[in-house]
């Protein structure tokens, strides 16, 4: 049985890092963000209908990289972002949620949250919007309350660099064992 880990929290919480970094670990794959791309190609000001289009673009790419690990008989697949980010975006930029994205939450379904905190320093790219550490915080704990209020197994990982991995590592492994 395939077995899904989700990495979410901030940006520049190491999130892509962590996901590509455990699926070399794990000998399987990872499934980007979609967002990511969206906005690199149709540029960084968003509404909040564009949302709804990349929440269903994450949701497809999900799903495909689901089959891809089934296909190839992978023991997991670790993704990048979920549809709690994407209710987070919302509220916190919108202050409102597609219905989509909540009957999405409620439909899909994951052995495991690795909620990554705001211990590293911000980096800055063309996609990042708060540099500040107190709304990195604010988000953080957005995401912490979602984890806390759900019935799937989540670990907050800290830690810079190996410290961070091995973190992770150590919280995912029992995924993998036997």
């Amino acid at each position: 049985m395939l077995k899904k880990i989700v990495i979410l929290g901030p940006e520049s919480t190491g999130k892509s890092s962590l996901c590509e970094a455990l699926a070399e670990h794990y000998k399987t794959i990872w499934c980007p963000e979609y967002a990511r791309e969206y906005l690199l190609k149709n540029g960084k000001d968003y509404n909040y209908e564009q949302l709804l289009t990349i929440a269903k673009g994450q949701v497809a790419l999900e799903d495909q990289y689901i089959r891809m690990a089934q296909e190839k008989g992978l023991p997991g697949l670790f993704i990048d972002t979920d549809m709690y980010v994407m209710k987070v975006w919302c509220e916190f930029v919108f202050g409102k949620c597609h219905t989509f994205i909540l009957n999405e939450i409620v439909s899909r379904k994951y052995d495991l949250y690795l909620l990554c905190n705001t211990d590293l320093p911000w980096v800055k790219d063309e996609l990042r919007e708060y540099p500040d550490l107190e709304t990195r915080e604010q988000l953080f704990h957005m995401y912490r309350s979602l984890l806390i209020d759900q019935g799937t197994p989540w670990a907050e990982i800290k830690g810079v660099g190996d410290e961070r991995l091995k973190n992770a590592i150590r919280e995912a492994g029992h995924l993998f064992r036997g």
